[in-house]
């Protein structure tokens, strides 16, 4: 008795086995390796947004702006985006700011959409990188703190108070 050419032969099931093989570990090899990340805390982590050492600089007199700096931690597992600063004590345009070097090594501030907070990362904003970009108001004197709300991606708002100090180089 002969068997068709379309059934099963122990070396075709064989062949079809072993084909299988390899994207089936793959598949296993994958799932392990998200169940370890899982399983250490970093699957699904959310942003999680702190902010400190917040100044604002004393406004040089006659000057239409000042900066005001914070530092950004986010010590979750998925990055974020500083969006927007606003504040009661200024009624409008407060913008972000990126500081960028020419070739000539001059530095020049140009306006930001947003500011990224990396994850488990801090943005730390100074002189030299990043700022609040804020109108001058010639009531603040030394150690006034002005309020500001930090607006972020997947965080929300932020509530800050600012202290008022001398402007330095850093």
């Amino acid at each position: 008795m002969t068997l068709p050419t379309w059934a099963p032969t122990r070396r075709r099931l064989a062949d079809t086995a072993l084909a299988a093989l390899a994207p089936v570990c793959a598949c296993v090899l994958a799932l392990g390796g998200l169940a370890v990340w899982t399983a250490t805390g970093n699957a699904g982590t959310p942003a999680r947004i702190a902010v400190a050492d917040a100044r604002l600089f004393l406004p040089s007199q006659g000057v239409p702006e000042t900066a005001a700096f914070f530092r950004i931690s986010n010590t979750g597992g998925a990055r974020d985006r500083l969006l927007e600063v606003t504040s009661s004590d200024v009624s409008e345009g407060i913008s972000l700011s990126s500081h960028r070097m020419t070739a000539g090594g001059a530095a020049y501030r140009q306006p930001a959409d947003s500011l990224p907070v990396p994850a488990g990362g801090t943005l730390d904003m100074t002189p030299l990188s990043n700022d609040v970009t804020v109108p001058a108001t010639p009531d603040w004197e030394i150690g006034d703190l002005v309020p500001f709300t930090l607006r972020f991606e997947h965080s929300g708002r932020v509530e800050v108070l600012a202290v008022v100090v001398r402007p330095v180089s850093e």
